[in-house]
């Protein structure tokens, strides 16, 4: 469970952007996930809501989670579409000539204090 160690990345920056700019508490944390990151949703939560309790400036903060969807680019047709219904191969021409645009991101978007 790869979420324990995300978790633990993500206390320590905010509590080093807390202590940075004197806020005594941290009301929440917004994170925007990537659809094909590999983090399940749920179980960060649950670790989160763990390892707030550890630190006193988040230990009531919650955690909002924004998904963002992971969209494929195809270099044939010049296309986008969507990752997950379609995989690697572009639904639209057929190619295999693809990449991922976005869609495996792990962001902190905002930072809510008191």
């Amino acid at each position: 469970m790869h979420e324990l160690g995300v978790v633990f990345y993500v206390v320590k920056d905010v509590k080093n952007v807390a202590e940075e700019n004197k806020v005594e508490k941290v009301n929440s944390v917004t994170l925007q996930i990537g659809e094909v990151s590999g983090i399940i949703h749920e179980y960060l939560i649950d670790c989160w809501n763990w390892a707030r309790k550890k630190e006193p400036v988040m230990e009531e903060a919650e955690m909002f989670i924004e998904q963002i969807d992971a969209v494929t680019f195809c270099e044939d047709c010049k296309k986008e579409y969507g990752t997950v219904e379609h995989g690697k191969t572009c639904p639209h021409c057929g190619s295999e000539h693809t990449y991922l645009v976005r869609g495996n991101e792990f962001l902190i978007k905002e930072i809510e204090v008191v």
